[in-house]
């Protein structure tokens, strides 16, 4: 489970907008191995594709 501290702006995908459905704070499980994680100011963040979040939590 993660949460989200920040939301890009969306954009177009194979000729489609993609609209965000997520927001910060919002609780989600993603895939076990989905993202790219990095390291910022000694926090480790996971960066992920909004189709590899397959719930929201809260």
């Amino acid at each position: 489970m993660a949460e989200i501290v920040a939301v890009g702006p969306g954009g177009m995908v194979d000729g489609n907008e993609v609209e965000m459905t997520v927001k910060e704070g919002q609780k989600v499980i993603i895939a076990k191995y989905a993202g790219t994680e990095v390291k910022l100011n000694k926090e480790e963040y996971t960066i992920v594709r909004q189709s590899d979040i397959l719930a929201v939590v809260e």
